[in-house]
């Protein structure tokens, strides 16, 4: 276990101690002022009377013992776990740590009681095992309501932890059919210029190589940088540009100040794959693909559009009539990585040809997380030639 984490991971183990001793400490302080107002306005108009201070100092004297142990109990409550497969061995050892911890207190209290109430030269110690038996029960109760928290709240941290792999595993699973999904397609592309163009699918097959060790580079991680992200991109669209030649043409247009905030791993790819397939393999004029990044307000809109046919009329542009596991896929993961807190749509645009709008929360990259420009794929190709994202905001890219 790290005794601390990154620099820019925030707190370490030291700072969480102090800070759940903070929190002990302070649950026991809220205990004791509700004591205190209790002591103190059961004592008012009787000839006991107390003053405000004298009962503060009175009850915040008792709750000293039980904040100085409850870590103690904490732990023994993770050590001994009361379930299933366990309970025999700790239940037994409950009792018995309860019944002493619990002794120790009642005897604390018995002192602080009897001092505070003016009774300290009447307390005899051959008296002392009886008044000590006559409030176990009470000392009791409170060593197993802190069991009880201790339990109910690694109950719920486990479950949390349950459901995280759940997702975790979910969306792993949805990521990983784009790939022999996308990988199918890009080999039929390139087993159908095997024979007519050689060197075309020769160039196409390196490019697929590219793609694939680019996407092993990152397989683990489920959100990436958009520069990230875009480098992928330029990577299947040098392939497609190859199978289309002058029949297709790109536009990336990306904010850069956007460029390091993070965005589904492999989000743009199957979107630009359904739209190629629908909105320009199915036309013999050239088609044009276009792919937008922008901030609005706290969020991260992710635009791509084609000019092909557009939606069918009377479909259902919300749910999307056209594409299968590439846009089925991707509206999941949104919804595994997001909740409720994101957008897709597919739509026909107004000029013509479909438009699908990604919004998602916009997030910064974590620490490490940005890698160096990768010469050749950080920005859109021409012709074989780069510029740097930075440089230029929209480039048009022809095979």
């Amino acid at each position: 276990m790290k005794a601390f984490e990154t620099e820019a991971g925030g707190v370490g183990l030291r700072g969480q101690r102090w800070a759940r001793l903070a929190f002990v400490w302070g649950v026991w302080a809220l205990v004791g002022l509700f004591f205190t107002s209790q002591v103190y306005f059961y004592f008012i108009g009787t000839p006991k009377q107390l003053s405000f201070p004298r009962a503060l100092a009175w009850q915040m004297s008792a709750v000293v013992i039980f904040a100085l142990s409850t870590p103690l109990v904490l732990r023994l409550a993770r050590r001994y776990p009361v379930e299933r497969q366990t309970w025999r061995r700790a239940v037994p050892m409950h009792l018995l740590a309860g019944t002493a911890i619990s002794a120790a207190w009642a005897a604390f209290h018995i002192v602080i009681d009897t001092a505070f109430g003016g009774n300290i030269a009447h307390l005899k110690a051959s008296n002392f095992p009886r008044l000590i038996f006559v409030n176990l029960d009470k000392e009791l109760l409170v060593y197993w309501i802190i069991v009880v928290i201790s339990h109910a709240v690694d109950y719920y941290q486990r479950y949390r932890e349950g459901e995280l792999r759940a997702s975790q595993a979910q969306l792993q699973a949805l990521k990983m059919q784009l790939h022999p999904h996308f990988l199918f397609n890009a080999l039929h592309s390139i087993s159908a210029l095997v024979h007519t163009d050689p060197e075309a699918a020769d160039k196409m097959i390196a490019r697929l190589g590219d793609f694939l060790r680019l996407t092993l580079e990152t397989s683990a991680a489920q959100e990436v940088p958009l520069r990230q992200e875009i480098e992928f991109l330029n990577c299947y669209l040098e392939i497609e540009r190859i199978r289309f030649r002058d029949r297709l043409t790109t536009l990336i247009d990306v904010d850069p100040q956007v460029m390091d905030c993070r965005v589904p791993n492999l989000i743009l790819q199957p979107i630009v794959e359904n739209a190629i397939r629908h909105g320009v393999s199915q036309r013999s004029a050239p088609g044009r693909i276009e792919v937008r990044a922008a901030r609005v307000g706290a969020t991260l809109r992710l635009e791509v559009r084609d000019n092909g046919r557009g939606l069918p009329e009377g479909a259902d542009a919300t749910r999307g009539s056209k594409g299968g596991v590439g846009l089925a896929n991707t509206r999941a993961r949104l919804q595994q990585l997001y909740g409720a807190a994101y957008r897709f749509d597919l739509s026909n645009a107004p000029a013509g040809g479909a438009v699908v709008t990604l919004e998602m929360p916009l997030q910064g990259p974590p620490a490490g997380d940005v890698r160096p420009p990768r010469a050749g794929l950080d920005g859109a190709s021409v012709a074989g030639q780069t510029r740097p994202a930075a440089d230029t905001r929209a480039v048009s890219s022809r095979a």
